[in-house]
């Protein structure tokens, strides 16, 4: 193989790198952040509203985990427009993957508030706390605890599924390097590179998650 590798063209790009990496990390941020609120939402109306909201979640839920991302991706950009609702490909990339995840993490947090045993929630009854008090101080951060790995392995999950935004143009790390290709006909190097971008965002990630594990969620159970 007589292939030579040439990099210097994709290092000279680092301005649309180091545009595109803070975009992905932007994007699934503030989608992490708001499909946990979905979830949790979510997750409460399941375990303890009325019947009709429980279906109503179920249906969500089930339609957004049967249909293919890629899927609701367009359905957002390029359906809604014909209805009257126009975004750009930021704003229909963000709802869209906000929209996934909080129905995938809906059934985990849920599981993680059926698994508190019956009796904390009676004790909180017993202490005159409303039902609000007793998801937020004695249901959830418990919940958090027992599912934080699932959790944050949906996170981690979402933010390489948001490489598929490239399609509608969204300005992230994929679509900066889909620019770089067709600029440089450089496609080795340049996959390479955002390769190791994406590796490099996951181990951030990961590290992150664990030092707010640490911080927050770690503390003794109890058990001996």
């Amino acid at each position: 193989m007589n292939y030579t590798f040439q990099f210097g063209p994709v290092f000279q790009a680092w301005p649309l790198l180091l545009h595109g990496t803070w975009m992905t990390i932007q994007l699934s941020g503030l989608a992490m952040l708001f499909g946990l609120m979905v979830a949790v939402l979510c997750a409460w109306g399941k375990t303890s509203g009325p019947a009709p909201v429980r279906a109503l979640i179920q249906v969500y839920i089930e339609l957004i985990r049967n249909t293919p991302f890629l899927v609701q991706l367009f359905f957002f950009f390029f359906a809604l427009p014909a209805v009257g609702v126009r975004w750009s490909p930021y704003t229909a990339a963000l709802v869209a993957m906000t929209v996934n995840l909080g129905a995938y993490a809906t059934e985990i947090v849920r599981a993680g508030i059926e698994a508190i045993p019956r009796g904390q929630i009676e004790a909180g009854l017993a202490l005159n706390l409303t039902r609000v008090e007793i998801f937020r101080f004695v249901v959830l951060k418990p919940a958090l605890r027992a599912i934080y790995p699932a959790l944050t392995s949906q996170f981690i999950l979402l933010m390489l599924a948001s490489s598929v935004v490239s399609v509608i143009s969204a300005d992230d790390l994929t679509s900066v390097a889909a620019t770089l290709q067709s600029e440089t006909f450089r496609s080795f190097e340049i996959y390479i590179v955002i390769t190791l971008i994406y590796l490099a965002l996951t181990l951030c990630f990961s590290y992150v998650f664990r030092r707010i594990h640490d911080r927050y969620l770690s503390y003794p159970d109890g058990r001996s």
